[in-house]
């Protein structure tokens, strides 16, 4: 019987009926009804600045870009910002969870063995498909109806990825995993550049507080210089009450100018995660020179300095491994089972020779008919990725953008200084000329401590300029990436 089957089977493969079933099988899958076309990443030529905007200096961000200021007490904040603050704290949570999401992809593609071990007291239906077994006769090995049936062994699984599916899932899950990473990098970007400008901030207003007490004290003491006039009958009080409102929108300034220290002290005390009475006190420091710079080229040297670029690149790619994995869904998958063990339907036989188990059984699952499902979720990725390549292309223009403006103003800023400094230098001319003439008898003292007005009014619109400039730098080494610097470029290939 055995010789006749075997020949029947060597038959149907030489007439090629096997071949042909298996093709028939195989090509009753479920198939792809509609796959859209991908979109394309923005072109390299598009990520370019104008020709007119241009800085003195060129070149990147370097690598913990602040130091460059050389200001310790800068230096303290940003490091402990980096290490405490409780958004750097969520993206490094972010960076673990993909890490173990990775892993458990991963452990989903490997052999799985799991040991087995049960006991299962049955009573058998005389009326069931084991009827037999309900008797009880000892000399047939039957001790029915109860039975106390015990299992022992290792059992193993392993899907056989022939197509790709398991390894496309994997490649997804370190996609996702390398823009978690990119993304606790734009994340420490963010922290350190706005520590920095509450930091100049603070320091500019404090800049500002100075020169408003000289603008208060040469007020007071026109008031006193009027009020001995009208005492001495020589004027009318109109003078002095005029430098009486001066010196108080000095002093409304003043209190004004601290409470921004306050507001700037308190932002920067939630940025760092530092409590009520946990930040150091800030000490007045000199403004910094300029020393802000634009690359000659922009091109793929931005996506691989801009930490947020490389995230959304990843997670482009990620989608596109998506869509792989969804494909391969449409293909045949195989998986192989085993079991190796004991089986016994009576616990006194369980670890016998007799009750040893052995189960290797292969497996092939074809999808045929799925109500579409495998389609709809090829459209859906198809879809996602469609749309994060949209979201990375404006990603792209915003960062271009954000270069272009912060350059331009920073030129039109090292217009705008240059000019006030000479503005400022015209009138301490004039200042230091009516204090001769005071020092010589020529003027009153009242006229020489009034020329300094003008030269504090145009110090303080120096001073916003300066602050203003201090502040583009800044959002410049934002906007290229400050000292960020990826990897191989991911190479966006839609799929």
């Amino acid at each position: 019987m055995i010789k006749r089957n075997r020949s029947r089977w060597r038959g149907f493969l030489r007439r090629g009926v096997l071949p042909a079933g298996l093709v028939s099988i195989l090509s009753a899958c479920a198939l792809i009804h509609h796959d859209s076309r991908p979109y394309a990443p923005i072109a390299p030529d598009e990520i370019r600045l104008a020709n007119d905007i241009h800085l003195a200096r060129e070149g990147w961000p370097s690598a913990r870009w602040w130091t460059g200021y050389g200001d310790a007490q800068l230096d303290a904040l940003i490091d402990r910002a980096l290490a405490n603050a409780p958004t750097m704290v969520i993206a490094r949570t972010r960076v673990a969870q993909a890490k173990s999401d990775v892993e458990l992809v991963k452990a989903g593609s490997n052999l799985q063995v799991v040991a087995l071990g049960m006991i299962d007291r049955e009573h058998v239906s005389s009326n069931g498909f084991l009827g037999p077994f309900a008797a009880n006769d000892p000399a047939l090995g039957l001790s029915g109806p109860w039975y106390t049936e015990g299992i022992v062994g290792l059992g193993a699984s392993l899907n056989v990825d022939i197509w790709g599916k398991q390894r496309a899932q994997v490649a997804a899950s370190l996609g996702v995993q390398n823009a978690r990473l990119a993304e606790a990098s734009a994340v420490e970007l963010e922290i350190s550049t706005d520590v920095a400008q509450l930091y100049y901030g603070i320091q500019t207003t404090y800049q500002l507080i100075d020169l408003l007490e000289q603008s208060r004290q040469v007020a007071a003491f026109a008031v006193d210089a009027h009020e001995a006039r009208v005492a001495r009958g020589l004027e009318s009080r109109t003078f002095a009450e005029i430098s009486r409102a001066q010196q108080l929108a000095a002093q409304r300034q003043i209190v004004n100018a601290r409470g921004q220290v306050k507001q700037f002290r308190e932002s920067l005390r939630a940025l760092i995660g530092a409590g009520a009475d946990n930040l150091p006190d800030i000490e007045p420091v000199p403004l910094p020179a300029s020393r802000a710079a634009l690359p000659s080229t922009l091109s793929y040297e931005l996506l691989a300095r801009r930490p947020d670029l490389q995230a959304m690149r990843w997670y482009v790619q990620s989608s596109f491994d998506r869509i792989d994995a969804a494909k391969a869904a449409f293909y045949p998958s195989f998986d192989i089972r085993a079991f190796f063990g004991v089986d016994a339907l009576h616990l006194g036989d369980l670890f016998t020779r007799r009750s040893q188990q052995i189960n290797f059984i292969p497996g092939l699952t074809l999808p045929i008919f799925d109500g579409g499902r495998l389609n709809a979720n090829l459209s859906g990725a198809r879809t996602a990725s469609n749309a994060l390549i949209e979201q990375y292309d404006q990603a792209v223009l915003d960062a271009v953008r954000d270069v272009a403006k912060s350059g331009s103003r920073l030129e039109d800023l090292d217009a705008e200084v240059a000019l006030q400094t000479r503005k400022v230098q015209a009138v301490v001319f004039a200042r230091d000329s009516a204090e001769a003439h005071y020092r010589r008898g020529l003027a009153s003292q009242l006229t020489a401590m009034e020329a300094r007005e003008p030269v504090i009014a145009e110090q303080v619109a120096l001073l916003d300029l300066d602050g203003q400039r201090i502040s583009q730098e800044i959002a410049l080494v934002k906007a290229l990436g400050g000292g960020y610097r990826a990897g191989p470029p991911v190479e966006l290939k839609p799929r």
